[in-house]
């Protein structure tokens, strides 16, 4: 997504069909699952993307189609609403359908339930967190939180026998996966994969894991590491990995009590890091320099408490 500053919008002027209600309640539908938003009475927004660009061409046929009347417009600006407004609005609309995943995923975590219940329920809770996704063209904040209830429930129904450690000969020169926007546990782990795993590691950023096998995915939803029961996924690679070095477990303690604000270990050296990483977020930092000084951070901390 380019800069706030950037930023071009396509704006879709809406003529809904006078009659034949079931058609414009089916239009007004296929507006709200675009992920648009409605700016007055008949225009919606979405960012200027190919892909949002081919949804409202689609969305205009349709509505002329049905009897009413669409025009496709691109727009630097609008007046009256700048870039960090309008970016403010998509974010609010995501913030409110995780809102409701989030009360429908804590609410039915907090019942019993059958292994064939909990699974089914498990895959609509993902499905519906992709859909919403799909239209978080900002990356709210409120998607973290969503993800990472998902990814303690997937750890609440794992296996409680150990899984067979890895070898770090196996992982080397790879392609390492995460979210964008990296925080406390991503960059942690990050720093891990590239301290005691794979020297050589690549990192890349993206939503969801790419078709090439090669590529690890980490600290994401369907991972192949990720959160496992209480650990958050700093852990599970010091676990998985058979990492011994008493530096790292007391790393991986303080990244623990900042990423799932639990206290279990009590230590809080890692929450003014946790704070800094937001920050570079919020000013727009690259998600690769955000690696750079995180990694910095942790060698710092290391050198710390090897003394």
């Amino acid at each position: 997504m380019p800069g706030k500053k950037n930023l071009r919008w396509l704006l879709l002027l809406v003529r809904l069909p006078a009659t034949h209600t079931a058609e414009r309640v089916s239009i007004w539908r296929k507006l709200r699952r675009s992920g648009a938003i409605q700016i007055q009475t008949s225009t919606y927004v979405l960012p200027d993307q190919p892909a949002r660009y081919e949804t409202f061409q689609w969305l205009t046929q349709h509505i002329r189609h049905a009897g009413g009347d669409a025009t496709l417009v691109r727009a630097r600006e609008i007046e009256g609403l700048p870039n960090e407004r309008l970016i403010e609005l998509f974010n609010s609309g995501r913030a409110k359908e995780y809102a409701l995943l989030q009360d429908a995923i804590r609410s039915f975590a907090d019942r019993r339930r059958k292994r064939s219940t909990f699974e089914n329920k498990l895959h609509r809770f993902r499905k519906q967190f992709r859909e919403i996704k799909q239209t978080d063209f900002f990356n709210s904040p409120k998607a973290q939180g969503v993800e990472m209830l998902l990814r303690k429930l997937e750890g609440a129904q794992s296996p409680s026998k150990p899984q067979r450690n890895m070898e770090p000969k196996d992982f080397r020169s790879r392609t390492w996966l995460t979210r964008p926007r990296p925080e406390i546990d991503r960059v942690g782990s990050a720093w891990l994969i590239r301290r005691f795993i794979d020297p050589k590691a690549k990192f890349v950023f993206a939503s969801k894991r790419p078709p090439n096998r090669r590529v690890v995915t980490f600290d994401m939803l369907d991972g192949d590491f990720s959160h496992v029961r209480d650990n958050c996924t700093f852990e599970t690679l010091l676990g998985r990995f058979g990492i011994n070095d008493n530096v790292a477990r007391k790393i991986g303690e303080m990244i623990h009590d900042a990423d799932l604000v639990d206290d279990k270990f009590q230590r809080s050296e890692c929450i003014g890091i946790d704070r800094v990483l937001k920050g570079w977020v919020k000013e727009g930092v690259s998600d690769q320099e955000i690696l750079r000084r995180g990694f910095e951070c942790f060698d710092a901390l290391y050198a710390f408490f090897q003394r």
